[in-house]
């Protein structure tokens, strides 16, 4: 069955509807369906829907450059934390868009899938709200400065295997923001800003469950495949080119996320 239709009317079903908000542009109308999306509506779960053109939505600024011109600049000043602030609002945003983009894009999953995702999409989008109304206290907003678009491209690699999109998104490059979390509050803390350093704390608490969620949905297709969850992993980091992950580690969160001893192991261990 294949739909090309992406309403953004709340009546149509859910992955119909979280297609409607990743194609849309403005930001503000992008949160805005994704807080329309109605839990109580139908899922169609093996429906094959028709990808549209420009996806995802994304509004003109920021300018997208490759991740080395992206500058960093000292927290200790407003402008290093703007900086760094809206670097982080540029992951959020991409974040709700990877989340959408599991809803609608993967068919054949449980409902629980879909829901699990919406419930991401849901959360990151709170974190990129809290993120660009802190910024705007520093005179700046979402926008304001280039970012890169590394999260996505691994997306796009990643397309057509709902198995690699698990591995590599979720539990490579977000479960990045596990160990990167608290070096982040300790600076703007360290800077003066604690606003800041609680807005981290509440993106840590919820990254965690996010992380697991993706563990918990790669371990359903490794066992539905056969596949061992270690060996699986390194083939497809191979495969896909994801980059080498390097400490230090924030172990703790890891396990809470729903990494097992081994996977930690596995990243601990020094390359061959």
């Amino acid at each position: 069955m294949t739909d090309s239709a992406f309403s953004p009317a709340t009546h149509i079903e859910m992955r119909r509807q979280a297609l409607a908000a990743l194609a849309a542009r403005a930001w503000p109308d992008k949160l805005a369906a994704v807080r329309a999306i109605d839990d109580d509506t139908m899922i169609a779960v093996d429906a094959n829907l028709q990808e549209p053109a420009r996806i995802p939505g994304r509004p003109d600024a920021p300018e997208l450059v490759p991740p080395q011109q992206v500058k960093q600049r000292s927290v200790q000043s407003p402008e290093g934390r703007a900086v760094l602030l809206h670097a982080l609002a540029h992951i959020e945003f991409n974040a709700v868009n990877l989340a959408l983009d599991a809803v609608w894009r993967y068919a054949g999953m449980p409902e629980a899938f879909y829901r699990d995702w919406l419930r991401v999409a849901r959360e990151e989008a709170y974190h990129f709200e809290l993120l660009n109304t802190h910024l705007g206290t520093l005179g700046h907003a979402y926008g304001d400065f280039p970012a890169h678009n590394g999260l996505w491209e691994m997306a796009e690699k990643t397309r057509d295997d709902l198995l690699a999109r698990l591995a590599l998104v979720p539990r490579t490059l977000e479960a990045r923001g596990l160990d990167a979390s608290p070096l982040i509050r300790d600076k703007l803390i360290g800077a003066g800003d604690k606003a800041g350093g609680a807005i981290l704390d509440i993106i840590l608490r919820d990254e965690i469950g996010h992380v697991a969620i993706g563990n918990h949905w790669y371990r359903h297709l490794c066992t539905q495949r056969s596949l061992d969850p270690v060996a699986c992993y390194a083939e497809l980091a191979q495969r896909y080119n994801a980059p080498r992950l390097r400490g230090p580690f924030n172990l703790e969160a890891r396990r809470q996320a729903g990494f097992d001893e081994a996977e930690l192991e596995a990243l601990q261990r020094p390359p061959s």
